[in-house]
């Protein structure tokens, strides 16, 4: 069975691979599959987003289609950036960017005041209509600066009790992370559905 991932984002492929393939099934990529479109989210949620991008792929592709929308809400910004996340110092804007101008924001937030979440909102849209969905939460705290070298997006700065996710292997990260949750709840939801399908078979 294959499953196309809705994304365009080399980090989340590579988390979504790690945690999925282990299902048995094909896991690949809209582009691996000949999909190039970027869908406009327009929900006011994560959960909202997740389901519009994953739908839009799973028509295109005519295979089931998984999608996550996440982001980082900052509780000294009211939530924000929340579902804008990727679109937080603007539309090109890259990590580095983002990471500046949250810095900036936070800069005069004293320490016990820059609590913050990332939230992971999965959602798999299959052919027949159904739906599979999940959401994940991880609790943290804005850093002052920088720490790590790996993971992306606002990972440098998210600090967990376990240090900066950027400061995280792999395994570390996935075991606390909103998307590793997401996809733990995701993977047994899976499971249970299509109990004994195996790699190349057609879905009940």
């Amino acid at each position: 069975m294959k499953l196309i991932i809705a994304t365009q984002n080399n980090g989340k492929m590579r988390e979504f691979k790690r945690i999925l393939e282990p299902l048995g099934v094909t896991v690949l990529s809209a582009g691996e599959a000949g999909i190039h479109t970027d869908v406009e989210e327009t929900g006011e949620t994560f959960a909202e987003n997740a389901r519009i991008k994953a739908r839009a792929v799973m028509e295109l592709s005519g295979l089931p289609a998984i999608a996550d929308d996440s982001g980082l809400c900052v509780d000294a910004l009211g939530g924000a950036p929340g579902v804008y996340s990727a679109r937080y110092a603007g539309e090109n804007a890259t990590d580095d960017d983002r990471i500046a101008k949250l810095l900036s924001e936070l800069q005069d937030v004293p320490e016990g005041r820059r609590g913050a979440h990332f939230v992971s909102a999965i959602c798999c849209a299959f052919p027949d209509g159904s739906e599979l969905c999940a959401e994940g939460v991880c609790n943290g705290v804005i850093g002052h600066e920088k720490r790590g070298e790996n993971g992306f997006g606002y990972d440098p700065v998210f600090y967990t009790e376990q240090g900066s996710f950027s400061e995280l292997t792999a395994e570390q990260k996935d075991a606390i992370s909103h998307r590793g949750r997401a996809l733990r709840d995701f993977y047994e939801q899976f499971k249970n559905r299509f109990a004994g399908l195996t790699s190349g078979g057609t879905p009940r």
